[in-house]
């Protein structure tokens, strides 16, 4: 776990699980492969690795131990829906989840279907745990299927990550979801973001009621472009109250 993080939309990451595999076009230039295969091979280092799947059953407890609340991203290095992660194994990472409830967790994936399958078997019908968000990973038009599968998945707070943006997503359906991400990609291979369809999503979000955050323009460096959007800053994030999650600055 991490005490801090440079993401701007939570407070610290803690990753039970590493590595990954790509699935679709937004995994071409994963920042956390990137910087996992740096320290391949490195003795002793966390990433010795690379960015193989690696189960950590010793990070487990660690929000536990973490008494002061925080805003927490779970498996920023990974995705906890992954199909080679044995569902007894994303059990545990749930019960730990459950019994922390003084923190805010934020689980996001590309495998929305597998999160589907989980959550339904885990909290039927219920919306589930309001302190454990639950998002998708949508890069463009052809991913939108995922906010289908989140739609359908008993989650007490739904966002959609459309990070990195890299072609307009278009029409969305923000029926359900309580809050949207958008970010371009950062990196040495970034593919631009064009600002048309950052406003087009932004638009929806206002007229949908719907928390608005836009994390990044992305470049070279993930801080290159800055964050302003037509002159502005856009750091909306979902308020829960007892039933639902509604917009606040």
């Amino acid at each position: 776990m991490a005490d801090a993080t440079a993401i701007e939309w939570t407070d610290a990451t803690w990753n039970p699980v590493t590595g990954c595999t790509k699935i679709s076009a937004g995994c071409d230039n994963c920042y956390a492969e990137r910087f996992s295969e740096r320290f391949r091979n490195v003795p002793g280092h966390p990433f010795e690795s690379g960015f193989d799947l690696t189960l950590r059953p010793e990070r487990l407890d660690q929000p536990l131990r973490w008494r002061t609340p925080r805003m927490i991203f779970v498996n920023s290095m990974s995705d906890l829906f992954h199909k080679e992660i044995p569902t007894e194994f994303v059990s545990r990472v749930f019960d730990t989840m459950e019994r922390a409830q003084w923190h805010t967790f934020q689980i996001l994936t590309k495998r929305s279907s597998i999160m589907r399958k989980f959550l339904r078997t885990r909290y039927g019908s219920s919306r589930g745990p309001k302190h454990m968000w639950f998002g998708v990973s949508v890069e463009d038009g052809s991913r939108k299927s995922r906010i289908d599968h989140l739609r359908e998945s008993p989650a007490g707070v739904r966002f959609l990550s459309l990070e990195p943006l890299i072609a307009p997503v278009g029409q969305l359906n923000l029926q359900g979801i309580d809050w949207v991400i958008v970010g371009g990609e950062s990196g040495p291979r970034a593919r631009p973001m064009d600002a048309e369809w950052v406003r087009e999503i932004r638009d929806q979000c206002t007229a949908s009621g719907v928390a608005f955050f836009f994390k990044q323009w992305g470049g070279f460096r993930p801080k290159s472009g800055g964050r302003n959007l037509d002159g502005r800053k856009w750091n909306q994030f979902p308020k829960v109250t007892s039933s639902c999650a509604v917009a606040a600055e």
